[in-house]
């Protein structure tokens, strides 16, 4: 009766373990798939960021307009994230998930911004030409 008790114990077990294994499985190589699109299309990987927002998200979550060119009023986009912010506080009742979303988001935006500046930079230097900084004093 024991041999019976154990015999099934370990097939179960087994079983078990196998279907663990085999959805590991299928994770891992889903998420390689992913990470070969993301390395063939690098434009797509900085859509979504490290967070995972897209740049309509970030404006959606803090209520404001996407950036044009660029450009975006970063004192209304402070002021947002502040004020949400404050609201979700985890002491006062509010949601911690929704607090990162809303940190998340004015991370998403700003990033955006900075781009489109290095990109600006980047593209005056261009027209301008290089132009390095002499120090008269040296």
């Amino acid at each position: 009766m024991a041999h019976r008790i154990i015999t099934q114990v370990v097939i179960t077990g087994s079983r078990v373990l196998g279907r663990a294994f085999l959805e590991a499985y299928k994770q891992a190589t889903a998420s390689h798939k992913y990470a070969q699109q993301a390395a063939k299309n690098p434009g797509t990987a900085t859509n979504f960021a490290s967070s995972g927002l897209t740049l309509d998200e970030a404006c959606k979550i803090l209520n404001v307009a996407p950036p044009k060119c660029g450009k975006v009023d970063m004192e209304d986009v402070m002021a947002r994230f502040k004020k949400l912010f404050d609201m979700n506080e985890p002491k006062n009742g509010g949601s911690f998930y929704l607090q990162s979303k809303i940190l998340r988001a004015r991370e998403r935006i700003e990033m955006e911004v900075r781009e489109a500046e290095r990109s600006a930079e980047r593209e005056k230097e261009i027209t301008e030409g290089w132009k390095p900084k002499i120090y008269k004093d040296r």
